[in-house]
């Protein structure tokens, strides 16, 4: 496996915010519909949190590892509070955001969100010499709901369809750059490549708790409990059988 690998796999998995564009129109007013795919997609990151960031085999470093996932917890918290003050807040809001919302503070948001699942893509390549099918499904998934969700926030704060095609395509090269800097750092620390893993694994759990979980249930109601496990059983699955 190569960096290139890396790269194209970190832009495909971000990719999926173009579906999500796609699919803002149509599922508008489906807000159900919508919190339940975002459910789904949540049991899949959270599936990839506990299969390939932080397995049993890992926990035997001990503290370390445990101090990675703290760490990354409280570097996300700081920097999506820094957001949600610039008017980021509503980036994953299925319904429309609030007046004062900004839309480029919403997309530093979202940057923010994709960091650390493309940055444990390129790490899990360089570990394992093997691209995770769970992993990039898991973020597929995800990605989905995120894309809606993010468009009708943009679009309520003025944005054309266009530019928000620009910056969605802004985003997934991004995602695919970081994705390539986690493979080159994980292929150069060797052993820290575990710590930088619990670090994003923290990061993204507390996106999760923060942001996508509530706004899941929010919209999606009771049902969203039953897609949240289906999501990890999937993704869990293909980590298996993969």
């Amino acid at each position: 496996m190569s960096v290139w690998t890396a790269l194209f796999w970190g832009a495909f998995s971000s990719a999926s915010l173009y579906v999500g564009e796609a699919l803002a129109g149509p599922m508008r007013t489906r807000h159900h519909a919508t919190g339940l795919v975002m459910g789904f997609g949540a049991g899949t990151l959270l599936s990839a949190v506990a299969y390939e960031l932080v397995p049993e085999s890992t926990l035997s470093q001990g503290w370390k590892v445990g101090a990675g996932v703290l760490v990354g917890a409280l570097a996300y918290f700081v920097g999506d509070r820094l957001v949600d003050r610039g008017g980021g807040r509503d980036r994953q809001k299925i319904a429309e955001p609030a007046p004062e919302s900004s839309g480029a503070a919403m997309f530093v948001g979202a940057l923010l969100d994709g960091v650390p699942e493309s940055f444990i893509l390129g790490a899990t390549v360089a570990g394992g010499g093997t691209v995770s099918l769970a992993f990039v499904a898991a973020v597929f998934v995800s990605n989905i709901p995120q894309g809606v969700a993010g468009t009708t926030s943009l679009q309520a704060a003025g944005y054309s369809p266009r530019r928000i095609f620009w910056m969605w395509t802004a985003l997934t090269v991004a995602c695919a750059l970081v994705a390539a800097a986690g493979f080159v750092l994980a292929d150069h620390l060797a052993s820290g490549s575990v710590y930088a893993e619990a670090f994003a694994g923290g990061a993204v759990l507390t996106m999760l708790a923060d942001s996508m979980m509530p706004e899941a249930f929010e919209n999606g109601g009771d049902e969203v409990g039953l897609l949240t496990v289906l999501g990890f059983l999937v993704a869990g699955a293909l980590t298996v059988l993969q």
